[in-house]
């Protein structure tokens, strides 16, 4: 049986391992490496340090389907509606610009458990902590080296991860990359920004009339959300959370910058903007380096396969574009190389 490896346990990477257990289950054994100690990637959902507060997703905060891709990817939405994990979007959100046509949905138990879901149903071996640093060819495997525990053999390799990091990866990937495909990837633009969760005890009370706003008078913050009132996830007893995710050019502006050096701006403006804010239980501050893609792979849509024995193949929302739909077909357009190879 063959193993394959797929890097990177986000969205694209869990929807292929699942899709490759559903269409290959008795020919591959399926693999995914992650340099986290979670599962999620861009759709990170943080737990409060304690069960009072409620958890806060600080890095996607909805889901929109668009027309276009609304008869081949329905029976993804279907299968996330039926188990509970994705629900119609319901609560004011202030500012939201929608083209015609598009449905938003919102996650109850957070965007991370979409992700969980599709890692549970793939059957994969998942282990976190494992920071892919290497590829190196031997014959018609791959040998996979990571940062720290020993390196292993596979007899392809997905990698799902940001483009900057595969080409920042040692071994041979360098070498084999086409000075066309080099040039794709290099051209590759993702927007960056700071993501904050505020966690508060049971008694406090946020008062604002929306469940999220989009921020038009800020340099600083673009979003704010309550999110267990944009989540519909209300629980009794348990204090609300509040997201809030800076602007593109702030940014890009203090990127380079520790995020416990940014947290205080981005708190000072918060407090500008909702004065009285009660006093949290808890703050965490996450930096997105590579947040949303803005200039994608052109003329690669869905993957790049960089070498097809031994496979190395590589997706994800750069090479379509960064929503839940893009992510998909992605997956599917990476499954369909798995299937030709392995089928």
């Amino acid at each position: 049986m063959s193993r394959v490896l797929i890097v990177g346990a986000g969205l694209t990477g869990s929807l292929c391992a699942c899709l490759l257990r559903r269409e290959l289950q008795n020919t591959v054994r399926i693999v995914v490496w992650d340099k986290a100690r979670g599962a999620g990637g861009r759709m990170s959902t943080s737990r409060a340090p304690d069960a009072s507060s409620q958890s806060a997703d600080l890095g996607a905060q909805y889901i929109s389907a668009t027309p276009t891709y609304a008869c081949s990817h329905h029976r993804f939405y279907s299968e996330l509606l039926s188990a509970g994990l994705l629900q119609p979007l319901d609560c004011p959100i202030e500012g939201l610009k929608d083209h015609e046509g598009t449905e938003n949905y919102v996650t109850p138990l957070g965007t991370s458990s979409i992700v969980k879901h599709f890692l549970s149903q793939s059957g994969a071996n998942l282990f976190l902590e494992h920071h892919v640093t290497g590829l190196y060819r031997r014959g018609a495997s791959w040998e996979v080296e990571r940062k720290a525990g020993a390196s292993e053999t596979f007899d392809a390799v997905v990698l799902t991860m940001p483009v900057p990091q595969i080409l920042q990866l040692q071994g041979d990937l360098g070498q084999l990359l086409s000075v066309q495909q080099r040039q794709q990837l290099e051209g590759v633009v993702y927007s960056s920004r700071f993501a904050l969760a505020l966690f508060f005890p049971p008694d406090a009370v946020l008062k604002v009339p929306w469940g999220a706003k989009y921020v038009t008078d800020s340099s600083c913050i673009c979003y704010v959300a309550v999110d267990s009132k944009k989540r519909g996830a209300d629980a009794p007893g348990r204090g609300p959370s509040l997201v809030v995710h800076t602007g593109v050019p702030f940014g890009l502006e203090h990127l380079e910058r520790d995020k416990e050096d940014v947290q205080p701006i981005i708190l000072r403006e918060l407090h500008r903007l909702l004065p009285g804010l009660p006093q949290p239980i808890s703050i965490k501050c996450q930096k997105w380096r590579y947040s949303q893609v803005q200039t994608s792979v052109p003329d690669c849509p869905g993957h790049m396969t960089i070498l097809d024995e031994p496979l190395l193949v590589c997706g994800g929302d750069a090479f379509t574009h960064s929503n839940f739909d893009g992510c998909v077909e992605s997956a599917l357009s990476m499954l369909r190389v798995l299937k030709a190879k392995f089928a």
